[in-house]
């Protein structure tokens, strides 16, 4: 049998474990996934050991994306534009490689999941952390019109727009630059909801037919999602989506199957009272 592992800090809220064994229980792959709580200044030898006793994959969650992307023997082409490892595969030399599923697990969601055709829109996205750059790049090649980063520190914003400027008409600035601007699609990157906050929005910034996405989710609508519900979002979308087609990203990377993931995110998802 094969192990696999999402490794974090924290990470008993994870749902990882329960979306591979669906994975593996639909695509018939034997396999066990476990949650791993790693020390903070222990990334790399909580890796390691487990290496040694046979783990052929990783995911990797907050805190640890950084430490992968350094950790890795060998990153691929979306990987190195992320910045940032969101699953560790074990060759068969014990070398790892690094990939970023992230942005293609969002664009997959708003796309097929969501019906979203993204070219020729106006897109937002809020946050310019490292939630942020690692979708980027699989936004830009959807061809929108023009892509706003807008970030509390509009430097960062900046900074993180002249790093894809070669991708597509990308810009970025601090949450004032929104005044005046509208969206067909606002994509929340921030981990203001957390604390139950929403970054400070102006009015009018949605077309009518707008949508918003929050790449957090929960069992009830997000701060954010209930802003966007109060300013007449057209259709409004948390990030369950996500992490599922990320994961499926994933398990196709280790297992050279690609899972269905529609009945995994019905499962997932909570039933409405």
């Amino acid at each position: 049998m094969d192990y696999y592992a999402v490794i974090g800090h924290p990470i008993g809220h994870s749902k990882s474990p329960r979306i591979h064994a669906l994975f593996a229980e639909q695509t018939g792959q034997v396999l066990r996934y476990e949650a791993v709580l790693a020390p903070l200044d222990g990334f790399a030898r909580t890796v390691r050991d487990l290496v040694a006793q046979g783990y052929r994959g990783f995911n990797v969650t907050v805190p640890f994306k950084g430490e992968a992307f350094a950790l890795a023997d060998e990153l691929t082409d979306r990987a190195q534009r992320a910045g940032a490892v969101n699953t560790l595969k074990v060759e068969d030399d014990g070398r790892l490689l690094g990939e970023n599923t992230d942005g293609a697990g969002l664009v997959t969601d708003l796309t097929r999941n969501l019906g979203m055709d993204l070219r020729g829109r106006q897109i937002i996205m809020l946050g310019a952390g490292g939630a942020a750059r690692g979708v980027l790049a699989p936004l830009l090649a959807q061809a929108p019109a023009a892509l706003h980063i807008a970030n509390r520190t509009g430097s960062r914003a900046e900074e993180l727009a002249r790093d894809f400027a070669d991708l597509g008409p990308v810009t970025g600035g601090d949450l004032d630059s929104l005044q005046g601007r509208r969206a067909h699609l606002v994509i929340n990157a921030t981990s203001a909801g957390l604390n139950d906050q929403v970054p400070p929005l102006p009015d009018g910034l949605l077309y009518p037919d707008a949508d918003c996405y929050d790449m957090m989710y929960g069992d009830r609508p997000t701060p954010f999602l209930r802003w966007a519900a109060r300013h007449g979002a057209a259709r409004t979308a948390d990030g369950l989506g996500m992490l599922v087609e990320q994961a499926a990203e994933s398990f196709a990377l280790w297992r050279g199957v690609r899972p269905r993931t529609a009945p995994v995110i019905r499962a997932l998802r909570p039933v409405q009272p």
